[in-house]
């Protein structure tokens, strides 16, 4: 594939000689892509360097979302999910309810669990133990995907328990792996100024690579389009390359466009169409030791999701029966998606659709 460049543009065409070429880009090609009108090029490279790690392959899974509390004691600026002890609309479910909620809502072809909540300090440790056990033991082959690195270290600090120690009684208990939230911004100027008082940058970073080092492969977000300035998003991007080359355990890197507080809000108060594609386009490129990055369709709704795939990403996610947390926050996307949907979807932007397991392992190929 050739792309024409304008010849005046002197960086872009040095950029894209260090895509070709397999050269890391740095902070400042990062900030130049951003800045960049010429959209489509930007595209086309990221497109370039996704089908040479990926082929026209482009990669879901059929997931079920799970909710054990909204109950948190942090105060994220950005969340609408959250609810204080006793306030309307909390709720802490006991491992009987999750279950039945489960099996209400499970069939065959579900492989994963994708389970999320609050920081409810009114429960010990023990109850996500306890609920991530008995759905293991409830489900043994459907993978526990649960917890955020900020979960992580709020468990460490209700517990006395170390991250290693922490994780591994709940690997014991069944975990598969850990999602990637909790991240937002890794900047500490970002995380002061939108109350995100819970895991610190260093925090985060040292549970996933603790994660890493005890043999669990995981996941890393971004929470983009708020207060945070592009050097911050691009820092971000930085740090999870450089952990990746220390423990080469992250599968799948996920921008997550912030949602509003509000289904009604207006569309000044969510990203542009033109953001979501530049900052997918620009992971693919600068996260250069991820194999995947997703196209999260609960964010940016399906049609985007669908261009995306020619802006360097290679994964849609999955069914994601009644998601809530971004839906709480103003998502107009659907709560899920059937598996004949996600086929179509991928097929409609010429890919080939690839149902995996939630380590990539491919389950079924639609060519």
């Amino acid at each position: 594939m050739s792309i024409v460049l304008n010849q005046s543009d002197k960086q872009m065409q040095t950029i894209a000689e260090k895509v070709r070429s397999g050269q890391r880009l740095s902070l400042e090609d990062g900030l130049y892509l951003y800045q960049t009108e010429d959209l489509l090029t930007l595209g086309q490279l990221a497109n370039e360097a996704n089908l040479r790690k990926n082929g026209r392959k482009t990669y879901f899974i059929e997931n079920m979302t799970l909710y054990f509390t909204n109950v948190c004691e942090a105060t994220c600026a950005f969340c609408a999910f959250k609810r204080n002890p006793g306030e309307e609309g909390a709720y802490t479910h006991s491992p009987e309810e999750v279950i039945a909620f489960a099996e209400q809502h499970y069939h065959p072809g579900v492989r994963e669990f994708h389970i999320t909540g609050g920081h409810n300090p009114e429960v010990p440790f023990d109850y996500y133990v306890n609920s991530i056990r008995a759905l293991k033991q409830r489900f043994p082959e459907v993978t526990i995907k649960s917890y955020t690195a900020a979960e992580i270290e709020f468990f460490s600090r209700i517990s006395g328990l170390s991250y290693k120690e922490v994780l591994q009684r709940l690997m014991d208990a069944g975990l598969g792996t850990l999602t990637g939230g909790g991240a937002e911004i890794l900047s500490e100027r970002y995380r002061k100024k939108m109350s995100v008082n819970k895991a610190t940058t260093e925090q985060w970073l040292d549970v996933h690579r603790t994660a890493h080092q005890l043999g669990l492969r995981t996941h890393a977000t971004m929470l983009y389009g708020s207060i945070e300035t592009l050097e911050e998003r691009l820092q971000h991007m930085i740090q999870l390359r450089e952990l990746q080359d220390e423990t080469n355990g992250f599968m799948v890197f996920i921008p997550l466009a912030v949602q509003p507080k509000s289904v009604h809000a207006g569309i000044k108060r969510r990203t542009t169409a033109f953001e979501d594609l530049r900052t997918i386009a620009i992971s693919r490129l600068m996260l250069d030791n991820f194999q995947h990055i997703k196209a999260y369709f609960i964010n940016i709704g399906t049609q985007l999701t669908q261009l995306a795939l020619t802006f360097g990403a290679s994964d849609v996610h999955g069914t994601m029966i009644k998601e809530r947390i971004s839906h709480a926050a103003g998502a107009l996307s659907q709560e899920g998606l059937t598996r004949d949907e996600l086929v179509w979807l991928i097929q409609g932007a010429g890919r080939i659709a690839v149902e995996r397991d939630t380590f990539y392992n491919e389950i079924n190929v639609y060519e």
